[in-house]
């Protein structure tokens, strides 16, 4: 079974990490990603452009559609929309994957990043939500995902990083407004997140290199876990806060050592991510 087979995706932050495995995982099934990011032309720091995702999703069976957007603009992500919608005939999933990240505390963090997270996490999120949703009352099965964690108001999330921890979850307040506000329509809108840190640029930039990186989970298993809640029915599946190992023993894995960087190394050890 192919079930995203002709679906169209419109992924932002779709040229590297979580948001790229989840394209290539949609274009197993025959899916139409629209790939929507900034980087053109190569990063020291951050490999990946939107135009090698788009290679690689092609090679994996999809197609793909690379949009240079910088999703704090509204009027770019509306043309980006509605070139997506005429390329591929319209826009049935949304997936909020982009996401700017500083662990700063209060003082030490500058306004230009407290604005740089907050107008892509949470206003990025909603202003894709909204642009996209003309397309997605159309859709059959149409479905919202954030990538963003379970509302959490344990002080010991915010003390650290306050100004990420209220970036981050305004994204999963529009997943916690949005589900009910779209019920109606059959829209689905859920949130995904990961049980452990993900082997992406920004852990082994962040969160401490090559040895964070050998106790994280690999990206397949977030593009696993997206692929298992954009498939199930819209209308009966809304308004969660999802974990990614969670959703994939609701399918029926419980070996989950082949998602490790390292699969020798026992689930005790692997770092867990923040949020839970």
């Amino acid at each position: 079974m192919h079930p995203l087979k002709d679906k169209t995706l419109f992924i932002t932050g779709a040229s590297r990490g979580i948001g790229k495995a989840i394209a290539l995982r949609a274009a197993r099934d025959g899916a139409r990603i629209v790939i929507v990011a900034k980087t053109e032309t190569p990063h020291d720091r951050l490999p990946g452009t939107i135009y090698t995702a788009a290679e690689e999703i092609e090679a994996a069976g999809g197609q793909a559609l690379p949009l240079a957007v910088d999703i704090r603009f509204e009027d770019r992500v509306a043309a980006a929309v509605e070139k997506a919608a005429a390329h591929f005939g319209g826009i049935d999933i949304l997936v909020n994957n982009a996401s700017a990240i500083q662990l700063t505390p209060t003082a030490d963090t500058a306004m230009k990043p407290f604005d740089l997270m907050h107008q892509v996490n949470t206003r990025g999120t909603f202003v894709c939500s909204q642009a996209c949703l003309p397309f997605l009352e159309k859709a059959v099965n149409p479905h919202i995902l954030m990538l963003s964690p379970p509302l959490n108001m344990a002080p010991r999330w915010f003390a650290p990083h306050v100004a990420y921890t209220m970036a981050k979850y305004g994204m999963s307040m529009c997943v916690l407004g949005m589900a009910e506000e779209f019920r109606p329509a059959g829209i689905a809108v859920n949130a995904l997140w990961p049980r452990t840190a993900i082997a992406t640029s920004a852990v082994n930039n962040l969160l401490g290199g090559e040895a964070a990186m050998a106790h994280s989970r690999l990206p397949t298993i977030m593009a696993d876990a997206a692929h298992a809640v954009l498939c199930r029915p819209s209308r009966s599946c809304t308004g969660n806060f999802f974990i990614d190992d969670a959703v994939l023993q609701e399918e029926g894995i419980t070996d989950f050592r082949p998602y490790q960087v390292d699969p020798q190394k026992d689930v005790a050890d692997l770092l867990p991510d923040f949020f839970l």
